[in-house]
């Protein structure tokens, strides 16, 4: 026994040195995940709207949209707004900290392509939440003298962010784990920081182990923080 712990030690003694690396590889990874969550929720509700519109033109631009990017792969999302943006634009190279760290000209293509994405996810979430809201009450509104946006604003959308809360909370979970994929434009997340760990220690499943466990304690920690938001508009309704 004491041989097999010995075993696993000298596997995970690389921690030592490369410690620092994981850490970086995390921070950029929340800071694209926070990124993406917020500005794929703000596009997501826009969608939604759109699609729940009665203009069969604006309807039809947020259905097209949907479907497109629910039907592609969110790799090749990601290479079309890396090369395309860089085509259209000239982003500089801004590193946030030393050249190894986060490069603003890969930053914003790669989350902007995964907020894009995200977007078309939350769009169907949240409005099949507002479908799901009894229309009576809109009526009911209607008949107090409240106007669209006011309804939708304060009795709508507060009943339909509760119905979709752990839908949302579990979509912004895989936007942490689907993160993972700018590595392949460059951009030093977790998985980037991983790949130069393995190939500088020549070894390949140890510093995975570490890189799943760090992907866990975020999507869980995240998991259990929405239970807890969830759980508390559930008692201010019990009151």
């Amino acid at each position: 026994m004491t041989e097999f712990f010995s075993s696993i030690a000298e596997r995970f003694s690389f921690l030592g040195e490369y410690f620092p690396l994981y850490i970086s590889g995390t921070l950029t990874t929340v800071i694209i995940s926070l990124f993406t969550v917020l500005f794929g929720t703000v596009i997501g509700i826009i969608f939604a709207l759109m699609k729940l519109s009665k203009l069969k033109i604006v309807k039809a631009i947020a259905s097209t949209y949907i479907e497109i990017v629910r039907g592609t792969p969110v790799i090749v999302q990601v290479f079309i707004w890396y090369y395309g943006l860089d085509s259209i634009i000239d982003i500089p190279d801004y590193y946030i900290g030393n050249s190894d760290s986060l490069n603003i000209a890969q930053l914003i293509p790669g989350a902007l392509a995964l907020a894009l994405n995200s977007a078309a996810y939350v769009a169907e979430i949240i409005r099949a939440g507002i479908l799901a809201v009894d229309k009576g009450q809109a009526e009911a509104a209607q008949s107090l003298g409240m106007k669209s946006p006011m309804i939708m604003r304060y009795i709508i959308m507060p009943q339909a962010i509760k119905n979709i809360l752990p839908a949302i909370g579990n979509e912004f979970v895989v936007l942490i784990k689907e993160s993972s994929i700018l590595y392949v434009i460059g951009i030093q997340e977790l998985m980037a920081k991983t790949s130069t760990i393995q190939s500088s220690t020549f070894l390949t499943i140890p510093p995975l182990v570490v890189t799943s466990i760090i992907y866990f304690i975020l999507t869980f920690s995240l998991s259990r923080l929405i239970g807890g938001f969830e759980r508390r508009l559930n008692k201010n309704d019990r009151n």
